[in-house]
C-alpha cells in the first residue's frame, strides 16, 4: 500500500532536531520498499539519536509511504517505547495515519502461560471424556433408527436387498476369519484348562476342570474372545472401507445416484456381522472345548470319555444358548461403531488411522461392557 504527496524525491531524508527534552526527527522523500536498505539505516538513526524523553516523528515532508516504510516507523516506535523513551507521529496525512495504523507493529513476546493445576487438567479430561461418551452414544443411537428404517425398506421392496453383498461380506468376516478365531480359542481353552488344574490339584479336584471350562468357554469365553477377534479384524475394515470411500467423496457419489449409503454399505455388513458371528462363537467354543480337553489329557490324566461324560453333566441347553444369544447384540455393536467411525473420517490419512483406532477401542471396550450387562441379567433371571 503506497500514499502520494507532493513532489517525489529520490531518496528518504532525516533530519534531527534538539528542543530541551524533546528530539525531533523531521522525515522527507519517499519512505517505500525500493529504498528498504536507507529506510532501515535511517530508522537505526533515529533510534540512536533519541537519547532524551520525548521523540517526534514528523511525518510532514514525507512525500511517499508503503507498508514496509510505515511498519519500520512503527517498530522503532515500539522499541524506544521499551526503552522507556516517548515518542509520537505528527503531521501524518490521514491516509498515512491509516496506514500506520493497519502495519502496527506487534511484539511476539511470550504471553504468561497460568499455572498448570493437575487436579483442573484431570476434572477437565473426565468431563470433556463423558461430554465425547454423551454424543457417541446419541449418534449410536440415531444411526441405529436409520438401520433399522432401512431394514424395514429393504423388508417392503425385497427387491433392494442386496444379497450378493451380504454373502460376500459373510466370506470376509465368516469364513476367513475361522482359522484365527479357532487357533486363538483352541489355545485359550488349553492355557485355562491348564491353570486350573494346577489350581485344582491342591484340592485333590481336578476332575471339576471339566465344569469349569465348560461353563466359562459355553457362558462367557467363546463369545467374549470371538467379539474381540471381530471387532479388531472386520471392525477395523469396515472402517478403514467406508472411511476411504468417504475420503474419495465415494458416499456422496452414491447419494448423487440416488443411493441410499446406508442400504448398499452399512446393512449388508451389519447383517453378515449378525449372521457370522454367533457361527464363528460356536466354531471358537468347540475349539476351546477341545483345547481344553486335550490339556486336561496331558496335564490331568482325565480321558477324553471321562472328559465328555462330565462336561455332558455339567452343561446345559441354557448354558450354550447364553453365548449364541448374547452375539448377535455384540454384532450389532461392533458394526453400528465400525461403521459410524467410517462416516466421521474426514479427508486425510491421520483422520482415517485415528478413526480406526477408535473404531477398535470403543467396540471392544462395548463387548466387554454389554457382557457384563448380560452376566447381570442372566444372573438375575437364574438362566
Amino acid at each position: 500500500m503506497t500514499v502520494a504527496q507532493g513532489t517525489l524525491a529520490h531518496e528518504p531524508q532525516l533530519k534531527i532536531e534538539r528542543a530541551g527534552n524533546k528530539v525531533t526527527a523531521v522525515l522527507a522523500g519517499p519512505w517505500t520498499a525500493e529504498h528498504a536498505r536507507v529506510v532501515e539505516t535511517l530508522a537505526g538513526e533515529i533510534a540512536a539519536q533519541a537519547d532524551r524523553h520525548h521523540l517526534i516523528i514528523d511525518l510532514a515532508g514525507v512525500q511517499r509511504l508503503d507498508t514496509l516504510g510505515a511498519w519500520v516507523l512503527d517498530r522503532t516506535r515500539h522499541e524506544l517505547g521499551g526503552s522507556g523513551l516517548v515518542s509520537d507521529f505528527v503531521n501524518a496525512t490521514p491516509e498515512q495515519g491509516i496506514l500506520l495504523n493497519e502495519v502496527a507493529y506487534r511484539g511476539f513476546q511470550e504471553l504468561p502461560k497460568p499455572k498448570p493445576s493437575r487436579f483442573v487438567d484431570f476434572l477437565v479430561d473426565v468431563g470433556r471424556t463423558v461430554a465425547e461418551a454423551g454424543n457417541d452414544l446419541v449418534r449410536g443411537v440415531a444411526f441405529l433408527g436409520q438401520l433399522v428404517s432401512a431394514f424395514v425398506r429393504v423388508l417392503l421392496n425385497p427387491r433392494r436387498f442386496r444379497g450378493s453383498a451380504v454373502v460376500n461380506q459373510l466370506e470376509q468376516i465368516a469364513y476367513r476369519g475361522v482359522p484365527i478365531i479357532v487357533l486363538i480359542s483352541f489355545l485359550v481353552g488349553a492355557i485355562v484348562a491348564q491353570q486350573g488344574i494346577f489350581q485344582l490339584v491342591k484340592f485333590g479336584a481336578t476332575p471339576f476342570v471339566v465344569d469349569l471350562i465348560g461353563i466359562l468357554v459355553m457362558r462367557e469365553l467363546g463369545v467374549l474372545l470371538t467379539s474381540i477377534m471381530v471387532a479388531g479384524r472386520s471392525g477395523s475394515a469396515f472402517t478403514a472401507e467406508i472411511g476411504s470411500m468417504k475420503m474419495r467423496e465415494e458416499i456422496d457419489a452414491l447419494r448423487v445416484m440416488g443411493l441410499d449409503p446406508i442400504e448398499v454399505l452399512i446393512l449388508p455388513r451389519i447383517l453378515a456381522l449378525i449372521i457370522g458371528l454367533p457361527l464363528l462363537t460356536f466354531l471358537a467354543s468347540i475349539a476351546a472345548l477341545l483345547g481344553g480337553g486335550v490339556t486336561a489329557w496331558v496335564y490331568g490324566d482325565i480321558s477324553p470319555d471321562v472328559f465328555l461324560t462330565r462336561l455332558k453333566a455339567s452343561i446345559a441347553l441354557n448354558t450354550f444358548m447364553v453365548g449364541l444369544i448374547k452375539a448377535p447384540f455384540m454384532a450389532m455393536i461392533i458394526g453400528i461403531i465400525a461403521t459410524l467411525e467410517g462416516l466421521a473420517v474426514a479427508g486425510s490419512a491421520e483422520s482415517l488411522g485415528r478413526h480406526v483406532t477408535s473404531s477398535v477401542v470403543k467396540a471392544i471396550f462395548m463387548v466387554i461392557v454389554l457382557d457384563g450387562v448380560f452376566a447381570m441379567f442372566f444372573a438375575a433371571i437364574r438362566y
